[in-house]
């Protein structure tokens, strides 16, 4: 990151040092030596953190992990809403099934069950994590985004 006069010049956006004004992609094309000139210094970047579990970091480093409980609640509720979207489509099926008796694909009824299963499974690994690390390992890894695909509806539909 570059720092002028003690405050961040993004990239790509005219700024104004010393009374000149400079084009945009002035920090681009400029040597080292043409930005020391003019006082720009580069400084590495600030850490990153993934803002849905953390606050930010501590003076001395540490991540400040936001509350657990909250968080697991709201993913949860996250989870659930998810499913009741993927399963929003089909359940004209359903209705349709109970209200004149046309069946509904067998297919589609046993994806159901498995986005219903894949759920609770979900549900019950956010809730079987202790920390705020442990959620956010689960959240972002491979398993959590991952829900039952639907093969398309049987003919006769």
């Amino acid at each position: 990151m570059f720092v002028l006069n003690g405050k961040p010049l993004p990239l790509d956006v005219p700024f104004t040092a010393n009374g000149v004004h400079y084009p945009a992609n002035w920090l681009r094309l400029a040597s080292p030596a043409d930005r020391a000139a003019i006082g720009i210094t580069e400084e590495p970047d600030p850490p990153t953190y993934d803002q849905r579990f953390y606050w930010g970091y501590t003076a001395s480093g540490t991540l400040i992990p936001k509350d657990h409980g909250v968080l697991v609640s709201g993913w949860t509720d996250t989870t659930r809403y998810t499913a009741n979207t993927i399963l929003a489509p089909t359940d004209w099926f359903i209705v349709r099934e109970l209200d004149n008796g046309t069946p509904a694909p067998s297919g589609t009824k046993v994806w159901r069950q498995e986005v219903r299963l894949a759920c609770e499974s979900k549900v019950a690994s956010l809730e079987a994590t202790a920390t705020t690390d442990e959620l956010a390992a689960y959240v972002t890894g491979s398993g959590y985004p991952a829900w039952p695909s639907q093969s398309e509806p049987e003919a006769g539909i």
